[in-house]
């Protein structure tokens, strides 16, 4: 074991740590932290959280030596899935570098048994060591840390690139104050979102060649059913996981007994509960997420079908057979992604009419805003559909702030329907996401 370790350590003081484009999420502010925390970074596989911990690392190297900065990647295939892994590490690092460590970062540490239990002791231990993880599973959220890290840690949820960093990953340089009236910038910024809305916001996609972005979106789904939910949890009916998956990505929104009933004629025999559970891991492994419908009875909460969304476009785009390349489905799914990021509590809401609010946003105890997301207001019919929907929610969840995210349109529009009078603000999607919260 200790050879292992002697080697991963050796290999570290001369490896050359990869060039790194800086993005919006600095985790320079959490070492000025008055109380030490472990730090960990969650999120969905290949969002950026390894680049994000090399970039500090790559930052703390200008003041300290390799032996006191030491970063492990336990998705080498050399390191056993054994916990005295874990228990060699800092006695080895110590014995060969005659230094304690100051700055640990653990990427993909919640591969090795009772990792939670060995961090625990070593925080516990090393007060003065500053440590950083990351992780590809709800294992390690907020929701399910193990109960001897409650306290000890605070989690840093990663997502896919921001619109505004897929710009500054792609090069493109705006000045944001004029980029409306700009006839020169508009397109390219249009152009821009195009690409963002197809292939998504996973950086090593949007730096891929157009031809290969695809292929790799596939790639990761591969690779994060697999290990992130079969091997998880021990699922033996992987084909009836991979079916529900791909009914998923077919839907807007679905329901247990929808979801059971449609597997089910597609020849998977799978129980209710199993579907249940399947859905759950799904969320567990930031794959997708799901919205309630907004009711402040909880019965409706859990009878209503719920919508469904996904962590980036590209998977939408290369697996989904019914919405590849339809702009009203992405358009929507990236502005639940972006409310996600911000932390928005959202909802949607739905009458007995069938008449729909995309997106409910409660602040506390009272709704701050109610969005329509629609890729195409040009036919009147669609754009009073969405006018009407937005007046009757606000009269009923007493909300005055309604907008409409759309394709081109930007302005105010004073509005009334059937006595119900409301201001109703447009803006372009791009304009939207890179608005600063």
């Amino acid at each position: 074991m200790n050879n292992i370790i002697k080697t991963i350590l050796a290999e570290w003081k001369g490896k050359d740590i990869p060039l790194i484009i800086p993005r919006k999420l600095d985790l320079q502010s959490y070492l000025n932290m008055k109380i030490n925390k472990i730090v960990v970074l969650n999120g969905f596989r290949r969002v950026g959280k390894t680049y994000i911990l090399y970039g500090l690392a790559n930052e703390l190297l200008k003041l300290n030596s390799r032996e006191e900065v030491v970063f492990i990647n336990f998705e080498d295939e050399r390191i056993p899935l054994k916990t005295e892994f874990l228990s060699d590490l800092l006695p080895t690092s110590e014995e060969i570098f005659n230094k304690k460590i100051k700055y640990l970062f653990l990427d993909e540490l919640h591969n090795i048994p009772n990792w939670s239990k060995w961090l625990r002791r070593v925080y516990d231990a090393n007060q003065n060591m500053r440590i950083f993880v990351s992780g590809s599973s709800s294992r390690m959220s907020e929701e399910e840390i193990p109960t001897e890290l409650r306290g000890r840690f605070l989690e840093v949820k990663v997502f896919p690139l921001s619109f505004k960093e897929f710009l500054k990953f792609k090069n493109l340089n705006f000045d944001f104050k004029i980029l409306e009236y700009s006839e020169k910038e508009r397109p390219i910024i249009l152009k821009a979102l195009t690409e963002y809305l197809l292939y998504g916001g996973l950086p090593e996609i949007v730096l891929e060649d157009k031809n290969k972005k695809f292929e790799l979106a596939q790639s990761y789904y591969a690779t994060a059913i697999k290990r992130d939910i079969v091997e998880r949890y021990g699922i033996k009916n992987e084909e009836s996981l991979k079916t529900l998956i791909k009914l998923l990505l077919d839907s807007r929104d679905y329901s247990i007994s929808k979801a059971y009933n449609n597997l089910k004629s597609l020849g998977n025999e799978v129980g209710k509960s199993t579907v249940q559970k399947y859905i759950s891991y799904i969320e567990n492994s930031y794959f997708a997420f799901s919205l309630p419908i907004f009711s402040y009875k909880i019965k409706d909460q859990i009878q209503y079908p719920k919508k469904i969304y996904f962590i980036d476009n590209s998977f939408i785009n290369s697996i989904s057979t019914k919405f590849m390349n339809n702009y009203g489905r992405l358009y929507e799914n990236i502005v639940a992604i972006e409310l996600k990021r911000k932390k928005e509590e959202s909802y949607y809401w739905k009458n007995t009419e069938k008449e729909e609010v995309d997106f409910v946003i409660k602040k506390d105890t009272k709704i701050s805003q109610l969005i329509q997301v629609c890729y195409d207001l040009t036919d009147p019919d669609t754009k009073k559909r969405e006018i009407r929907a937005l007046l009757k929610a606000s009269k009923e969840l007493k909300c005055n702030n309604l907008l409409i995210i759309n394709q081109n349109y930007s302005g105010e529009e004073s509005t009334e329907w059937f006595g119900i009078r409301r201001k109703i603000k447009f803006i372009p999607l791009w304009k939207w996401l890179l608005e600063e919260k």
